[in-house]
């Protein structure tokens, strides 16, 4: 690797550069309900985020993964002021050809076939889904942990 001034470093080392985003919609629903300013989760913004949501699912699931732990810490925002979200942390996610993992996606975003022990696909993503965006909406959780 050269440096501007012509040094090479002779170590390796790995570096992973990506994109900045900014908070996750959990931490920034909690700052703006707290800080009493305009409620930035209108319906048109909701609108956008389910739209970007549902194309980045669309893209996993023809590639026949199921993401497994859709939740607003997983959902970053990428602009603040145009509403982009980027979809993370597929480290939960799988093939829907793998052997399912009976414990998947976080508690108040758990489908119902899961809760059940049933056999799943990406439509588990689709309920985790909804219930983050009626989060947005109402501002409480659809399905607090302790129920």
């Amino acid at each position: 690797v050269q440096i501007a001034d012509g040094e090479t470093i002779q170590q390796e080392h790995l570096f992973i550069v990506t994109e900045l985003l900014r908070a996750n919609l959990y931490e920034f629903q909690k700052y703006n309900q707290e800080s009493g300013d305009e409620v930035y989760f209108s319906l048109p913004r909701i609108q956008a985020i389910a739209r970007q949501c549902l194309e980045a699912l669309v893209y996993l699931h023809h590639l026949n993964i199921v993401h497994c732990d859709l939740k607003p810490e997983n959902i970053l925002l990428k602009s603040y002021s145009r509403c982009e979200i980027k979809v993370i942390d597929l480290g939960s996610s799988c093939f829907l050809s793998d052997n399912l993992n009976l414990y998947v996606q976080s508690r108040s975003y758990r489908s119902p076939e899961v809760i059940l022990g049933l056999p799943y696909d990406q439509k588990i993503d689709i309920w985790s889904l909804g219930c983050i965006l009626s989060e947005l909406y109402t501002g409480e959780v659809l399905f607090p942990n302790e129920s």
